[in-house]
């Protein structure tokens, strides 16, 4: 069977394509390899999940805005079943600049959708974010909480996306599992992401910005979990039919961010230099998965420890990133657009 995944050159598109190649499925990675940030990062992505699963050394490139484009893609592939991952991510760059993230997050999500429909795949994991709860949520943040005051663009797209789910379930039948993602780490982590972000300033001796008074709180959830929970959400579809859920993936284990810095301060086996910073707009003070749910209906366990995870992050970061300037493994010029298209595979 043939499996779409979108943003499949990005973070966590790179290690679930990568998961479920080697599971045994026949995985078309796609990216529009949106410049969000440098999109010779992204192609190291996909080389580092090719050195594991070779079938996914070249991606399709293919922007689902383009509903043409999108359309062609799915009557070529066929899939039986879509993980959409793609999107423009990150709060702060979505309060500059909210008319982007709406056109490449919900207009392309419509977009995605309406090719599904029209080629008759009707099986969706989605990529949401835990940022849909807002500010005001209650702690620990279960699923039957209304989330309908996101206080930055980035979460009310997701959350668009996830209404959108619910109607063409409604409408059209199709299954869906949305996960709510909890800040995730680990090795590819986005460069503009706060570990990755710390782990460059303290081992470059730079300034980290920390914003507010560190207690503020994140429930970072390693990729491996995240990975594990997406896998389990294939599965859960590809075996049943009406399934219609939005489910938390999480650790249940909050940090504060002055712990987080001196968690990354050990791991790198240096001082941080700490410039203090007010709140940010669109920022949560807290974010808290209770993943019960998950755990009932797929089996979804943490398995992974924070200190641990963050020594193989910097571990990971020295191999990718240890030289100058952060270009150390990223290998030539990164490609212009069209060099990673890669040849379609149709059918089972």
């Amino acid at each position: 069977m043939n499996i779409l995944v979108t943003g499949a050159a990005g973070f966590v598109g790179s290690h679930i394509a990568e998961r479920l190649e080697r599971a045994g499925y026949s995985v078309v990675p796609v990216d529009a390899f949106v410049p969000n940030y440098d999109r010779a990062i992204k192609v190291a992505n996909v080389r580092e999940m090719a050195g594991t699963a070779p079938p996914l050394a070249y991606v399709e490139e293919t922007d689902l805005r383009e509903r043409d484009a999108v359309t062609r893609l799915l009557r070529e592939v066929s899939p039986g079943l879509v993980v959409h991952c793609a999107a423009l991510a990150g709060v702060r760059p979505s309060v500059e600049d909210p008319a982007r993230y709406t056109e490449h997050n919900i207009n392309g999500t419509v977009n995605l959708l309406e090719a599904m429909r029209e080629v008759g795949c009707d099986k969706l994991v989605f990529a949401s974010s835990s940022s849909v709860y807002g500010a005001d949520a209650t702690v620990p943040f279960t699923e039957e909480q209304a989330a309908v005051r996101p206080v930055s663009p980035y979460a009310a797209t997701k959350r668009a996306c996830e209404l959108l789910l619910h109607t063409y379930g409604g409408l059209y039948g199709l299954d869906y599992l949305s996960l709510r993602f909890f800040t995730i780490y680990g090795p590819r982590q986005r460069p503009d992401l706060a570990i990755h972000k710390f782990t460059s300033a303290v081992m470059r001796g730079q300034t980290i910005q920390m914003n507010g008074d560190g207690r503020s709180s994140r429930d970072y959830t390693h990729i491996g979990d995240i990975v594990g929970g997406v896998a389990a959400a294939v599965e859960c579809l590809l075996h049943e039919d009406g399934v219609r859920e939005t489910l938390n993936l999480g650790s249940s284990s909050p940090i504060l961010l002055r712990d987080l810095i001196a968690t990354i301060e050990e791991a790198c086996d240096r001082e941080a230099v700490i410039e203090r910073r007010a709140d940010q707009p669109g920022d949560v003070p807290r974010t808290f998965a209770d993943v019960t749910k998950a755990h009932r209906l797929l089996g979804y366990e943490v398995s992974h420890d924070l200190r641990d995870g963050i020594h193989e992050f910097v571990g990971w970061w020295l191999q990718r990133f240890g030289d100058t300037d952060g270009r150390r493994d990223l290998g030539h010029r990164a490609p212009e657009a069209g060099e990673h298209a890669r040849e379609m595979r149709v059918g089972a």
